[in-house]
């Protein structure tokens, strides 16, 4: 069984309600959850897939 550390990006804040997900590195590639929610589960990218879309996040920001 893979460990999985999870972690939030820190630009989040305990105890707010600001929307955070958390990334966790997968063997399968990258997992991304609901920081408020992980409990619902994840989405799974490979990392080609995840670069990408990191990539048009930064372009639309």
């Amino acid at each position: 069984m893979q460990v999985v550390t999870w972690r939030k990006s820190s630009q989040s804040v305990e105890g707010t309600s600001s929307q955070c997900v958390e990334l966790a590195a997968l063997s399968g590639g990258v997992g991304v959850r609901d920081s408020k929610a992980p409990e619902a589960g994840h989405l799974t990218f490979d990392r080609r897939d995840f670069r990408a879309l990191l990539a048009e996040l930064k372009r639309q920001a």
